[in-house]
């Protein structure tokens, strides 16, 4: 239980700085806080905070099966949490409408990006030569902020399910463009595990 209550603490503070914060330097404060939250639950549940992760750990081998769907429900709760705290912090009018965004950029955006995003993460978290390294979450923290300066204006730089579905009940994405960021993101986290695999063929 402590594992998903992390996960579900680590997702509610990402998502709700999303929520929160604007400008030119809100990818800044975003994987600032995403980096804390690392550190802070690393040792505890992994720290995925992102379906997407969950399921890459998941076919490197670091996530057990039984832990992959109450992973994925402690964040997309951690998630809707955040959205709704965001609604009760911000006023109705400061929310950005939906946009609208071109389907095939956004998902080659999503893709790639989630792909660095995860790819990062099992080389510095979870592969045997980085054991014990303390600058994982700087090198996760600082991906994200890249991604979010080069394709936030393409897809909105989710990277993650349970942010997307964050940002939707935030007003931020378009229900109705889900699937795009579902299909992107589990897609290239699949794709990065299995570059894991290919690149590091006898770390089991």
């Amino acid at each position: 239980m402590n594992r998903y209550l992390t996960e579900l603490i680590g997702t509610f503070f990402l998502v709700i700085t999303i929520g929160l914060v604007s400008g030119s330097l809100a990818p800044l404060a975003i994987g600032g806080v995403l980096m804390a939250m690392i550190y802070a639950g690393g040792h505890i549940s992994g720290a995925h905070y992102n379906p997407a992760v969950t399921l890459a750990a998941f076919l490197r081998g670091r996530c057990p099966k039984a832990d992959v769907l109450p992973y994925v429900v402690a964040q997309v709760a951690g998630a809707a949490l955040a959205a709704l705290a965001v609604s009760l912090l911000k006023d109705d009018s400061l929310f950005s409408s939906a946009p609208n965004i071109n389907i095939g950029r956004a998902f080659l955006a999503e893709f790639l990006f989630t792909f660095a995003l995860v790819y990062v993460i099992l080389n510095v978290e979870s592969s045997r030569d980085t054991v014990g390294n303390s600058h994982y979450g700087l090198a996760i923290g600082v991906i994200v902020i890249g991604g979010a300066y080069a394709v936030g204006n393409i897809s909105g730089a989710a990277f993650n399910p349970a942010v997307a579905i964050g940002a939707a009940m935030m007003k931020s994405f378009a229900w109705n463009n889900l699937w795009v960021y579902f299909l992107a993101n589990f897609g290239a986290a699949a794709a990065a595990a299995a570059a894991f695999k290919m690149l590091n063929p006898d770390d089991k």
